[in-house]
């Protein structure tokens, strides 16, 4: 069996699910009022910076989460089989692997968010905090994009 990496995952993730620009979701957003925007990020990412309205359904639990029964299920999820639905996360390759299992356990017409929320936030879209207040796109890209420590990058290309 060949080894597959996070990347090479949502790449192929990515060619099997339809992926939306992020100025063609907030058109969406605008237009389609029974849309939902379902974020996988971590509750913490969300907190910091997310699209109005959307449901934070972290990826770890999304499976449990659009069924009943479970103590992560949520029920706006679960009936929302037949509605228009978009996934996002920070860069797109989680929204575009969420978007994958979701079709393959019964989800009808979901998208992925291409670029993500990084790609949102270059586009100055509009995102808000948990308490609903206007995040200012500088201040955001702080935020959505982490710095990685020293030990979490690949040793043959760290700088010397």
């Amino acid at each position: 069996m060949t080894r597959e990496s996070y990347k090479t995952l949502s790449e192929k993730a990515a060619a099997q699910v339809r992926e939306l620009m992020p100025w063609d979701v907030q058109e969406m957003i605008a237009t389609t009022p029974d849309l939902l925007v379902v974020d996988v990020r971590e509750r913490s990412e969300f907190e910091a910076a997310h699209i109005k309205g959307a449901l934070n359904v972290p990826r770890g639990i999304l499976e449990a989460a659009c069924e009943y029964d479970y103590a992560e299920t949520e029920p706006d999820l679960v009936i929302a089989r037949q509605r228009p639905i978009v996934v996002v996360c920070r860069s797109g390759n989680r929204s575009a692997m969420a978007a994958l299992v979701m079709r393959m356990i019964g989800y009808d017409n979901v998208a992925s968010m291409k670029l993500g929320i990084k790609g949102w936030n270059d586009g100055d879209l509009p995102l808000v905090d948990c308490r609903g207040v206007s995040v200012n796109s500088d201040d955001a890209a702080h935020l959505i994009e982490p710095k990685l420590a020293s030990e979490q990058i690949n040793p043959a290309r760290r700088k010397a």
